[in-house]
């Protein structure tokens, strides 16, 4: 049984955890550019959205933070909160925060990057398995959904394989938040109108003329 001190080092290391996925770097640099990220293009407060709308050193700014916010939340929950348990609930909890954001109306990206930080730190096996997955979903299809997507998957399976019954199931929860935050991209897959990767694209093109 926990003692109090723990449980109340638990109960702060989640809420910080939270209100650090709720900082949204792609909102605020819009915002510095007279741009409201959420009403241009896929309206989408994320690194994908961001390049598109703001250009190649927002979306750095924008993929950097957002790995950062995760990878803080674990740590806090590690040292602070002191457990493992704390460790998965803080970095749960900016997973959550950045997607479902107090400060923006619960209107929030879709977690990839948050989630890369927080499986980075949490077991960075797991991690590069994601990335790894993503790169790879991402530069076959030209999309950065089917990507993101691909990596969702790839998480119960890796957790599974390293870590077995219960994390398979945190797995399994964090890889189908992905898929419920990604279900407009699956409709658009599905009816072929996802959009590419514009450098990939452009280098299709590229060599197309070439040849």
């Amino acid at each position: 049984m926990m003692a109090s001190g723990s449980i109340l080092r638990l109960i702060l290391s989640v809420a910080a955890g939270y209100l650090l996925g709720n900082i949204s770097p792609a909102t605020i640099m819009g915002r510095l550019q007279g741009v409201d990220i959420r009403k241009e293009g896929s309206g989408n407060p994320g690194t994908t959205n961001t390049l598109r709308v703001l250009g190649a050193k927002s979306a750095v700014i924008t993929l950097i933070i957002d790995i950062l916010k995760g990878v803080a939340a674990v740590l806090i929950g590690r040292y602070f909160g002191g457990t493992e348990l704390a460790a998965y609930a803080a970095g749960t909890a900016a997973f959550l925060g950045h997607l479902y954001p107090a400060f923006y109306g619960l209107k929030g990206g879709k977690g990839i990057a948050t989630g890369f930080g927080i499986l980075l730190i949490l077991d960075w096996r797991i991690g590069l398995i994601a990335m790894v997955t993503a790169v790879l979903g991402a530069l076959l299809s030209k999309r950065m959904s089917v990507g993101s997507l691909a990596a969702a998957v790839s998480l119960p399976v890796a957790y599974g394989i390293l870590h077995g019954v219960p994390l398979v199931f945190w797995g399994l929860f964090i890889g189908a938040m992905v898929f419920w935050r990604h279900r407009s991209n699956i409709q658009r897959l599905i009816h072929h109108e996802e959009p590419t990767i514009g450098f990939l694209d452009r280098k299709k093109k590229e060599g197309t003329k070439n040849d």
